[in-house]
Order: structure tokens, then sequence, then C-alpha cells
């Protein structure tokens, strides 16, 4: 496959993700996943060593966009740090673990159930609308770090970073307005991917097949291509979040983990 084709797939991929991410608080990685496994199946790479390095890499990726974007909704007063911390101290645990499990089980049931319990939360969300920006969020430091745990090893079992399932548990369990939750979940996500990614770069060193210039499972190659489109446009999508009604962006967010849902069915 042209390189050029493949970097010029990688930076659209990027800008649509990076929005995506700041936008809603989630990793970005239900889009850049994808389009990394088709690009790298078309160059005829094995499936399975195409999907760990996808889910290393989006991760990787997620990083920075999640710090640039923390950082926008910060300037908005919407990130609850004393939730992001413990939070994301658990995530980079439970993101060794689920990535660890990934480097070596296949993930196809686990896929199938994260993507219908994506659709009944996408249902709830939209059974529960609140357009409320003074609800008194409440949740004590042993939930936030059960729920750490738990987002972090599903960021390394699927390569999405979390968000998608984080901010409905906020909205929905917690009582988090959507704004806050957005921006709490790109907090959290920075410790979840870290500690997932670090799984993908250890599991993967000394595995025959690798891209040139990869750490493990991570290529630094579509890393770079990525992250300079997904970092800047993680901040337009924070504009676009913070321009939309509580009622709207929780309706738009429902939307999304269809969408996720839906395509985790399909490629499943």
């Amino acid at each position: 496959m042209d390189p050029l084709f493949q970097y010029a797939c990688l930076t659209v991929t990027g800008i649509i993700a990076g929005t995506e991410s700041g936008l809603f608080g989630v990793g970005g990685g239900s889009l850049m996943t994808p389009v990394q496994f088709w690009l790298y199946s078309a160059g005829g790479m094995d499936a399975t060593l195409a999907t760990r390095i996808a889910f290393g890499t989006s991760l990787a990726v997620i990083i920075p966009t999640m710090i640039s974007g923390a950082l926008a909704h910060q300037k908005h007063g919407v990130v609850d740090w004393r939730a992001a911390v413990p939070m994301g101290c658990a995530a980079v645990f439970g993101g060794l673990l689920g990535g660890t499990l990934a480097a070596h089980l296949p993930g196809l049931l686990l896929r199938v159930f994260f993507a219908i319990f994506l659709l009944i939360m996408a249902v709830r969300m939209v059974w529960h609308i609140r357009d409320c920006t003074v609800c008194e969020p409440h949740g004590t430091t042993g939930q936030y770090l059960l729920i750490g745990f738990f987002i972090g090893i599903l960021s390394g079992l699927t390569g999405l970073g979390g968000g998608a399932l984080l901010v409905p548990i906020l909205v929905i369990m917690l009582r988090y307005p959507i704004h806050r939750a957005v921006g709490t979940s790109s907090a959290c996500l920075i410790f979840s991917s870290a500690g997932a990614m670090i799984a993908y770069m250890v599991n993967g060193i000394g595995v025959s097949g690798l891209p040139p210039y990869s750490i493990g499972y991570v290529d630094l190659v579509a890393f770079a291509v990525l992250a300079a489109t997904t970092i800047p446009f993680a901040r337009v999508g924070v504009r676009f979040a913070h321009a939309c009604s509580g009622r709207n962006l929780q309706i738009l967010f429902a939307g999304l983990l269809v969408l996720i849902g839906v395509a985790m069915l399909v490629s499943g």
C-alpha cells in the first residue's frame, strides 16, 4: 500500500478522533483502532498482530490527546480531580492487567459483551436525560478506585481508552452533569491509557513481524502522524462540547455509544 495514502488516512482519522475525544471525553480508539487494523491488514499483516498493534498504538495516541482535552476542559472548570486522580491511579493497574490479558487471549467474546453493554448504556443515557449543571455528584474514594480499576481493564482489553463506559457511569450512577463527566473522563483516561500502553509495549517486545520503529505493539510512525492531528483537534472538540447544552451533549453521546456498539458487533 502506498505510504502517502496510509499517512493521508491516518491524518483524516486523527482529525476526527481528536475532535471526538475533546467533545465526548473518550479516547478516540473506536475510530483509530479499526482504521489502523484495516491499513495493517491491507499490507498483508496477520490479523492478530494487526489487532494488537492497532490497540497499542491507539492507546499511546490517547495519552497526549487526553492531556490536551483535559487541560482545555479544566479552563471551563469541569474536571473533578477529586474523582479523576483515584480513578486514574487504579486504572493504571487495571490497564496493565487488561493489556496483558489482551496480549494472550482472543477478545471476541469480550468485544461482543462490551458492545451490547454500550447499547444498553446508550438507552439509559437517553432515558435519564438531565440538563442539570448544579446537580451534586456523589461518590466515595472506594467507588472511584473500583470504577477506575474496571475502566483500566476494559481499556487494555478493548483498546478504546474506557471513556465510552466511564462517562455513562459518572452520569447515571454518580449523577454527574454531562459536561463535568466528560471533563473528568478526559483526565482519568490519561492514566488508564498509560497503564494499558505499557502492557502492550512490554508484551510486544521481541515479537516478529512488527513495523519498523516500533516499541512492542506501539507503532511510533503511526503514533506520530495520529498525535499530530488529535492533540490540536481535541481542543476543537472541547469548544464544541461547551457550545452544546447538557441535554444535547447527552443525546449526542448516546448516539456515539450506539455507533461504537454496532461497529463492534459487526466487526465481531
